[in-house]
């Protein structure tokens, strides 16, 4: 259907949750609107798997801050039912290749960690997360690939300033029948047009301008909710050109943290809802998520640059180094027992190029001025304009709310 010579209040580009939450909010406003899709689904970098009757949360998976997530009403509003009994890494890990004493100085050290970082965060020169390990501390490399899991890159890039501003109560809850699949659903009764890639937005005249492969549309305000890395690398681009958007961007750009599941065979014998480390001396390393909701399925976490290594090889690549460390943990006679069944490759993605954000050194001031209105009529939304929520799809909900009331004011 071509969209040439469509005329809107406001447009929203993108339908992943802070598209979503924007359209929810025009929607009860009785807004002349439209939401434009570059994929031929909604959820962005949020999507459930299928897997017959196990659903796989290919990107986000857990409402973190729960009490106090938004998701939550949402999740009561359509009756999607909630997992509350809390997130796997908040208790000891399966001590068979990680003994509890060794777990017990190894979180002591994580702690000290952080609150060097908090105290770091307040010096006047921002600086790289890393330098708060402890000098040759067996923990470091643990300590870093958590950082790849959390934040999709090492500490060596990560802003202290930025991350110390992330909030998180540590209340984590789920959806079994998906986390994806609840963003997704807000997608219902919206005036979504899917595979519908927005490239360029003119704001030289009167009327926004919006290129798309079905046509031009015309808006009064528009709602930008697509990742950084696109807007970075102009993949969507503003005429007249905005080179400070442009940096922004640049500056918050997507890590990378991967997913592989695989199906077990006889999986009674390996830990319901555990967590499972492999070599824990390097940072190239894989943690594991065992029997999560009693499923017979092991979720396999990378992140940054190896996951970025591991995305070259594709799923065969990631299934051969995970099923490696299972064997190393668990024994040869687990290697038949596995199979892959999905993997995930984010930063292959033409419309994410990467998972979730990360300030670089010494740009903790990124997030606003990437979040700032352009002539009171281009607003800005996604997890990366969040100063304490980023990297999370309730961080997006609220930027999205949030631009569609100022778009609204218009």
């Amino acid at each position: 259907m071509s969209h040439a010579g469509v005329d809107v209040d406001i447009a929203i580009i993108g339908a992943g949750a802070a598209g979503l939450a924007a359209g929810r909010e025009l929607l009860r406003a009785n807004a002349s609107f439209i939401i434009l899709e570059a994929r031929d689904r909604a959820g962005g970098r949020a999507r459930t798997f299928d897997a017959g009757d196990c659903p796989i949360d290919l990107g986000c998976g857990w409402l973190h801050s729960a009490d106090e997530n938004p998701f939550v009403a949402v999740a009561e509003e359509l009756g999607v039912q909630l997992d509350r009994s809390g997130a796997p890494w908040q208790k000891p890990a399966w001590p068979g290749n990680f003994p509890l004493n060794e777990q017990k100085l190894y979180r002591e050290e994580w702690a000290r960690f952080y609150e060097r970082l908090e105290a770091g965060a307040q010096d006047a020169v921002d600086r790289p997360a890393s330098d708060f390990l402890t000098p040759g501390h067996p923990a470091n490399a643990m300590l870093d690939a958590g950082s790849t899991f959390i934040n999709g890159v090492e500490l060596a890039g990560l802003s202290t300033v930025d991350y110390s501003r992330y909030h998180d109560n540590g209340i984590n809850w789920r959806a079994p029948a998906g986390f994806g699949a609840l963003i997704a659903g807000m997608g219902a009764g919206l005036p979504v047009t899917y595979n519908c890639p927005v490239t360029l937005i003119d704001h030289s005249g009167k009327q926004l301008r919006l290129q798309t492969p079905r046509g031009t549309i015309s808006a009064r305000a528009v709602v930008v909710s697509v990742s950084t890395n696109l807007i970075a690398g102009e993949h969507l681009r503003f005429e007249p050109a905005m080179p400070e958007k442009i940096a922004a961007a640049a500056n918050l750009p997507l890590g990378l943290a991967d997913k592989l599941f695989l199906h077990v065979e006889r999986p009674d014998d390996l830990p319901l809802e555990g967590r499972v480390y492999g070599a824990r001396d390097k940072v190239a390393m894989t943690s594991f998520h065992t029997r999560p909701f009693a499923r017979p399925v092991i979720e396999c976490y990378f992140g940054g640059a190896f996951a970025r290594e591991m995305e070259a090889g594709g799923k065969a690549a990631f299934a051969d180094f995970a099923i490696g460390e299972l064997v190393a943990a668990f024994g040869a006679s687990i290697r038949a027992r596995l199979t892959p069944v999905v993997a995930t490759q984010w930063g292959l993605d033409p419309f994410a190029l990467g998972s979730y954000s990360h300030a670089r050194v010494g740009h903790s001031d990124a997030r606003a001025v990437l979040a700032a209105p352009v002539e009171g009529r281009i607003f800005f939304a996604g997890e990366a304009c969040s100063r304490r929520d980023f990297s999370t799809a309730h961080g997006a909900f609220r930027t999205g709310v949030a631009a569609a009331i100022a778009a609204l004011a218009v």
